[in-house]
């Protein structure tokens, strides 16, 4: 799947959930006004059935002569059909009532429930609501009153809070549609870089392994196609081996940077010197010093006590100090500093070598980067540095570089106490 499909369909998905959201918010809302508006019908009726009740048993205590019926004829309340049944379920007034509310007045004289509430509709499409109660006057005479109002339609009723809602959810899902898409382009700006980093790293592991692999097919074609013979063998074999074990160095710079990427290399973190360390790494590289005619100093050496992997660490100032001696020119000099000072626990590798373009400065931690100079003063497949700022970054420090022409100065700070691994 391209970038731009990826973006897309990250886009509907948040449109897509908007959506959802706004159906779900707005059928809550709808559901939750409907409640509403039923229980206010319900309780105006209430208030309507109390109203007969209350006339009929007035009428009832002032001895006048009439009819229960008389006092619920005279009850005017707007919006409202008011009857009054007998306790049998038969009507009293009106005379005539429909079918549905005849069987609601029958179910509360019949059933026993002290009252009951009806939605029913009409043919004419609207919704009715009804509420029946039974009551008994102070004379002992049961009755079952009804009230019976029009439900109000909520998309009448709310039509202008329905268009604002839709009008507001078409707005909203316009923007999220444009906030959409530019947040998924922002998200996939880190794995687009990935992807170019990944195909870069691709094309230049390819080409780093591509020139030993072609010098070592080539010796071997041309060992092979020669007479035998045992100084010349030996010789092939010698470059073979130099080929091999460069392609050798190369494979393992990369299988590390992979692990490192993924998290699979094991940290053993323990207490230890820089010093010592450093002690170890010079050790290591002086012969190579010796056999190129570069001066190998130690200039500091104070005790720096860290929290680290020393293998790790040492491989760290081997790179330094190998990329300092292939870079200096014979009769230059390469020194080392060892200081714990300030809070810090730094190492300082300085040399006389041929430096560093400014230019080529912000890149020199690129995978497989190597500029002109180096090009043209050292083998290497541009790993060292890459791999250097990953273990520093490992524990925590920070290395940087300064360079003038002549002469490098590479500086990793350790932070104090533990590091982070």
């Amino acid at each position: 799947m391209t970038l731009g499909r990826l973006r897309v369909r990250l886009t509907l998905w948040y449109a897509a959930t908007l959506i959802v959201i706004l159906l779900l918010l707005g059928g809550g809302l709808f559901v939750a006004i409907g409640v509403q508006v039923t229980r206010r019908l319900d309780a105006s009726l209430i208030q309507a059935t109390a109203a007969i009740k209350t006339a009929t048993a007035e009428l009832e205590t002032e001895r006048a002569r009439g009819l229960p019926a008389d006092a619920v004829e005279e009850l005017q309340i707007p919006d409202r059909a008011l009857y009054l049944f007998d306790a049998a379920g038969k009507p009293v007034t009106p005379p005539r009532t429909d079918v549905w509310i005849d069987s609601a007045a029958r179910v509360v004289a019949v059933s026993g429930t002290s009252r009951v509430n009806v939605q029913r509709r009409a043919t004419d499409g609207r919704q009715l609501r009804l509420h029946a109660e039974r009551f008994t006057t102070p004379s002992g005479v049961l009755y079952i009153a009804a009230a019976v109002a029009e439900r109000p339609q909520i998309a009448d009723q709310y039509a202008s809070l329905i268009g604002t809602f839709g009008a507001a959810a078409l707005v909203g899902l316009l923007l999220v549609v444009a906030g959409g898409f530019l947040l998924a382009r922002q998200s996939t700006i880190p794995v687009e870089r990935s992807m170019e980093q990944m195909r870069r790293f691709m094309a230049d592991a390819a080409h780093e392994l591509r020139t030993p692999v072609t010098l070592l097919r080539t010796r071997t074609e041309l060992a092979l196609a020669q007479p035998r013979d045992p100084a010349g063998d030996a010789a092939a074999f010698q470059a073979i081996e130099r080929e091999a074990d460069r392609l050798g160095g190369i494979v393992n710079d990369l299988l590390l940077l992979a692990r490192a990427d993924t998290g699979e290399r094991r940290v053993v973190r323990a207490s230890l010197f820089l010093d010592d360390v450093a002690s170890q790494a010079v050790a290591a590289v002086r012969a190579l010093a010796e056999r190129k005619g570069v001066s190998l100093v130690v200039g500091s050496f104070e005790e720096a006590q860290i929290l680290g992997d020393a293998e790790l660490v040492e491989r760290l100032l081997l790179i330094v100090l190998d990329n300092a001696i292939k870079y200096t020119p014979p009769g230059g000099s390469v020194r080392l500093d060892v200081t714990g000072r300030d809070g810090k626990r730094s190492v300082i590798v300085s040399d006389s070598g041929v430096g560093i373009p400014a230019q080529e400065l912000p890149r020199i931690f690129e995978r497989f980067y190597r500029g002109d100079s180096a090009r043209s003063h050292a083998e290497g497949a541009g790993l060292g540095l890459p791999i250097a700022r990953w273990i520093a970054e490992l524990h925590g420090a920070r290395i940087s570089v300064t360079s003038q022409t002549p002469g490098t100065r590479v500086q990793i700070d350790f932070p104090p106490g533990v590091a982070t691994l």
